[in-house]
């Protein structure tokens, strides 16, 4: 999926502009840390996507009964 799907309207969106950011300029450990932090922010967006369809389960478990 591109990015100009999931943001057409957000041309300043910061995950739109991260992936345009030019790599060259990085060190090595400024490359590490970019991945590291990067991973962190998945494992974040992950959590908060766990705990969302955690809770549309437990709402629809609800109203089933």
């Amino acid at each position: 999926m591109d990015l100009d799907e999931l943001f057409p309207d957000k041309p300043d969106d910061p995950l739109k502009l991260l992936t345009k950011q030019d790599l060259d300029p990085l060190s090595v450990d400024e490359l590490h840390d970019r991945i590291a932090v990067l991973e962190a922010e998945i494992a974040r967006v992950k959590a908060k996507l766990d705990a969302s369809v955690s809770f549309r389960a437990s709402a629809e478990d609800l109203f089933k009964r």
